[in-house]
């Protein structure tokens, strides 16, 4: 197993309020992990620390065998932040094809991104005029135009249809198969089954790490919602 993410008594904080309790995990090459919990439980801090753009308290985050933020990553990390990164005063073609510049790419690859994502049909559109659900997918679009080894998705889904979220798991599932490492934070339980491995998180501490099925089984349910309940429950019920 080649390990693409190693993250090691990782603490965050904010301001005086710590965010994240010295979490450890490793996240293998070639996998998609999907990152759980609640609002304000510490999954976009987690994922701004293996990017590199999060200041640490202290810990390690390590990535393809760097330091994180290090310049060797830069072409090597795809980013999907939570609020649409693209040039409101450009189109979808434009943002993609601006995007795959800076790798040294064409216009091929930025259109088979805006295909990838279902926004074909809006490619000539400014991203101004596009619904929140759209400025997210030409968002995608521009994280995934280089094939990154590491694509970090916080919340890609929020805001779309079924279709189209079958749609975008899919190319996450071809990209991870092609070699990439995906994390993907998300609320929606049914999309942890889509993942091979699961981290949950809750209050900044780590309540689980393995995969969907060994979560269920280790709760005693065959439901996510519930054994993310229980596990919570249990940690809660361990006396300090």
């Amino acid at each position: 197993m080649t390990i693409a993410i190693e993250v090691a008594d990782l603490v965050v904080h904010r301001g005086s309020r710590p965010v994240l309790h010295g979490l450890t995990c490793a996240i293998e090459a070639g996998s998609i992990t999907g990152l759980l919990g609640p609002s304000g439980s510490g999954k976009t801090t987690l994922m701004r620390a293996v990017v590199g753009v999060q200041v640490v308290r202290s810990g390690t985050v390590t990535v393809l065998g760097h330091p994180a933020g290090h310049t060797a990553l830069r072409r090597q990390i795809g980013y999907l932040t939570q609020a649409p990164s693209v040039y409101a005063d450009l189109t979808v073609r434009e943002n993609a094809r601006y995007f795959a510049s800076l790798y040294g790419l064409g216009a091929a690859e930025a259109d088979a991104a805006v295909r990838d994502v279902g926004l074909a049909g809006a490619a000539k559109q400014l991203v101004g005029d596009l619904s929140g659900g759209q400025r997210s997918r030409a968002s995608l679009a521009c994280a995934i135009v280089s094939k990154p080894k590491v694509l970090i998705l916080d919340e890609p889904t929020v805001g779309q249809d079924p279709v189209l979220r079958d749609e975008l798991w899919a190319q996450f599932r071809g990209l991870a198969e092609a070699g990439s490492t995906v994390l993907v934070s998300s609320h929606v339980m049914d999309e942890a089954n889509r993942c091979d491995r699961l981290l949950l998180i809750r209050e900044g501490l780590l309540i689980a790490d393995d995969t969907p099925s060994a979560v269920k089984a280790a709760a005693g349910t065959d439901d996510l919602d519930q054994a993310f309940l229980t596990l919570i429950r249990r940690r809660e019920a361990v006396p300090a």
